[in-house]
């Protein structure tokens, strides 16, 4: 029995890009826009007051602008380019290609800071503090801007994945804790995740898609119930961080429980239901460079990189200016010239694997392991790898003694919520007696 699951073109969606994608799309043009202002500011300035170190600032600014425009239009071709059938697997790959772009980029601006401030440590030059420090500063704070212009609402650099399940009134939903809930609520998509990514976990709501103006949920209010499975509960209020609203209380560990979302409004009130499990603890675990969205990832460390390079500058500049430690300035560059460098690295090793389609998550290709052989079956070949942000692809070929069909397999495969795309080929396993039968291979 040969059964490969492979439906023909047009009959499932081969749209594989990351959670709140379009809204991505828009703080990074935001953010070109702020750093482009900047950028005609500094030159026009420095060229009218005769400075030419705030000209080289306005050209370094440039280089940031550009950074963010690689990030920018890879979300503009990857949107409009959803639906082309010449990306076989869709267009969820361009981010990755952009972060790995930029990550390029990055380490050869690393590179060119190291060999400048090596100069300098050696050969040292007249610097202006009062000017550099000002400009550091200006610098700084238009990086914070942009930082917080790409992160708000979520922190989707840091890649929490994309659900595909919709939350329905007293429904489940269960699949790994940290892959955000999208719930309809009538009027509007609203994601609903754990966020704990170098801050105490919290749950936060925020919007997909447009409901009311001017607030997430508009005259309604949200609070949480947890239940784990001891019978524990614990209520959640949310505060108005702006973008999205944000758990007062912090989430105690572990992250495994059922959260009622309660939704109230003036004339009545809905409730969703979901699951929250916890990594490793045998629902759906998966990495989190699985659901992460390296184009805005790229783009953050952008912006965090000339930060660093600003507050750096600022150390150096301070001591040289009162201390007269004039070779912290070049210190200081080679401090930042490493860091730069360092997260460059990772941004290449974590963008190349995904281009070159490397297992993404090694826990969940085991996982779906055990979840085919927990019946005997033989899992004779495994493919798992990622198509876009919080989606994988999977190409599995099962060996079976039993009349199963590609279906059945499917449908025991449909907890890992990741796996948009999966192709089951399905074959008899030959018993061991009719093995024995066989003839001895032909010599030569």
């Amino acid at each position: 029995m040969n059964d490969q699951d492979a439906m023909p073109l047009g009959e499932h969606s081969h749209i594989f890009l990351g959670a709140g994608h379009a809204l991505n799309e828009r703080r990074t043009w935001a953010a070109i826009s702020l750093a482009g202002f900047m950028m005609v500011a500094e030159i026009a300035g420095g060229t009218l007051f005769g400075s030419l170190a705030v000209v080289a600032d306005g050209f370094h600014m440039a280089t940031h602008a550009l950074a963010l425009l690689i990030a920018a239009v890879a979300y503009s071709y990857a949107r409009t380019h959803a639906n082309d059938p010449r990306f076989v697997f869709g267009t969820g790959k361009l981010g990755d290609l952009a972060g790995f772009t930029s990550a390029l980029v990055l380490a050869i601006i690393a590179l060119i800071i190291g060999y400048e401030a090596g100069l300098r440590l050696f050969s040292p030059v007249t610097i202006h503090f009062d000017e550099a420090i000002l400009i550091a500063a200006g610098g700084l704070i238009v990086n914070i801007a942009t930082a917080w212009l790409l992160s708000a609402g979520g922190g989707n650099h840091h890649g929490h994945a994309h659900g595909h399940g919709v939350g329905h009134r007293g429904g489940h939903d269960a699949h790994a804790h940290d892959e955000p809930r999208r719930i309809d609520t009538g009027r509007g998509i609203l994601l609903l995740e754990v966020f704990e990514d170098g801050v105490p976990p919290r749950f936060r709501l925020r919007r997909e898609d447009t409901l009311e103006p001017g607030s997430v949920l508009g005259d309604r209010a949200a609070s949480i119930e947890t239940e784990r499975p001891g019978g524990t509960r614990q209520n959640f209020r949310f505060a108005d961080r702006g973008a999205f609203l944000e758990s007062v209380e912090e989430i105690p560990e572990p992250h495994a429980f059922k959260v009622r979302l309660r939704l109230a409004g003036l004339e009545h009130a809905d409730v969703y239901e979901f699951d929250f499990v916890e990594h490793g603890h045998g629902g759906a675990p998966f990495a989190a460079g699985a659901g992460r969205d390296n184009n805005m990832r790229a783009a953050f460390v952008h912006v965090a990189a000339d930060a660093a390079v600003s507050v750096l500058a600022i150390c150096g500049l301070l001591l040289g200016r009162f201390f007269g430690w004039v070779f912290m300035d070049p210190l200081m560059g080679i401090v930042g010239a490493l860091v730069i460098a360092n997260w460059a690295y990772g941004l290449i090793r974590d963008t190349g694997g995904v281009l070159l389609d490397m297992n993404p998550d090694k826990a969940m290709a085991e996982e779906l392991r055990r979840a085919i052989e927990s019946d005997g079956d033989r899992l004779a070949d495994l493919h798992l790898w990622r198509l876009g942000p919080g989606h994988l692809g999977a190409i599995v070929s099962i060996m079976t003694a039993h009349p199963r069909d590609a279906e059945f397999y499917r449908s025991r495969l449909s907890r890992f919520r990741m796996l948009s795309h999966v192709t089951i080929e399905v074959r008899d396993a030959i018993p061991s007696s009719n093995a024995n039968k066989r003839s001895p291979p032909a010599a030569g």
